[in-house]
């Protein structure tokens, strides 16, 4: 099937101006010479120490015990929906535990999916446990649901950065052991290539206001590697193969160095019969969606997630065309039209 492949622009080909702020704030912490190398190698975000989440009155957030992590399920107390699941993979290079932001994330997409269930697991990180030890927790994870009595065809696998690899090295496992397949992937600058090999890591290399201008940072090291071999497709899964998968949804920014983790990926899982939608938001940094809904590009990515879950369920009462597709991420049920 066929590519639907979206560059998300303003109407004068610009970012938005709270965009380009951030952008140039990010730039500058990383350009500094005591700070910068702790951002970009990870260092920061591993160390990390934040206060108690509180979880929100609507809310109720029940801690899992999984075989060697634990898992958080945010469920909604009034109205909960139960025809479907997401399964969040948080990222973080692989060697940053789950923080705040993805207990946000959690909510947001149980906003999307209204009143959907959401699991994240903490999974293992390296270099205290390099590869599989995060591909084993994802599966409990996943195991965890299915146990729960969510069928394989109502979870929805969610990731970004690292946590987008994980989601696709879990499915191409699945497959590979013959197991049922999610019924959709969200992937957000998805980290699918630890070899550095794409283009864009040269093309990218003085623009990307985050990892750019330096080969000392997480995006080059092996700590999740290990002893393995990164071109093994669970580590690295643009090199699996796609037959099989179900549609995704991939975001990506236009100036991230990680660009072709992303534009190859769609490439070859279009090549294999897999529908897909690859957006990329110009002018746009690693993760832009962190941002939730303060930016307009973070903004108009969470409302195309939610748009992708309306295409799922409408994929399952009736056969899409291309076009009925796209009027749905244009016009929504409620009137609402995109901001393209």
């Amino acid at each position: 099937m066929k590519t639907e492949e979206k560059t998300e622009k303003q109407d004068d080909k610009k970012s938005s101006i709270r965009a380009a702020i951030v952008r140039d704030t990010i730039a500058r912490m990383t350009a500094d010479r005591i700070l910068g190398p702790k951002i970009q190698k990870g260092e920061l975000r591993k160390n990390m120490v934040e206060p108690a989440w509180k979880c929100p009155e609507c809310f109720t957030m029940e801690e899992i015990s999984l075989e060697h992590c634990r898992a958080e399920l945010l469920r909604l107390k009034e109205g909960r929906n139960t025809e479907r699941a997401i399964l969040q993979l948080h990222g973080g290079g692989y060697i940053g535990a789950m923080r705040n932001k993805y207990r946000s994330f959690a909510g947001l997409y149980n906003e999307l999916g209204r009143g959907i269930d959401v699991l994240t697991p903490d999974y293992r990180v390296a270099p205290e446990d390099p590869y599989p030890a995060a591909l084993e927790d994802a599966l409990a994870a996943y195991e965890w649901l299915l146990a729960a009595g969510f069928a394989a065809d109502r979870i929805v696998v969610a990731g970004d950065s690292a946590g987008g690899g994980l989601a696709l090295a879990l499915c191409l496992y699945l497959k590979d052991h013959g197991m049922a397949l999610p019924e959709g992937l969200i992937l957000m600058s998805p980290w699918t290539d630890l070899t550095a090999g794409g283009e864009s890591y040269e093309a990218n290399y003085t623009k990307d206001p985050l990892f750019g201008n330096t080969r000392d940072s997480m995006i080059y090291n092996l700590y999740y590697v290990g002893d393995d071999d990164p071109r093994n497709p669970y580590i690295s899964p643009l090199f699996g193969e796609y037959e099989g998968f179900p549609p995704m949804l991939v975001q990506v920014g236009s100036i991230e160095m990680l660009l072709s983790d992303s534009t190859s990926l769609a490439q070859k899982a279009k090549e294999a019969g897999v529908k897909v939608r690859l957006s990329i938001y110009e002018e746009m940094f690693h993760v832009f969606q962190m941002a939730e809904l303060m930016l307009p590009e973070s903004k108009r990515a969470w409302e195309e997630a939610r748009r992708f879950l309306h295409v799922l369920d409408r994929m399952r009462q009736e056969n899409l065309s291309a076009q009925e597709e796209e009027d749905i991420y244009l016009h929504t049920e409620d009137g609402n039209g995109a901001e393209n």
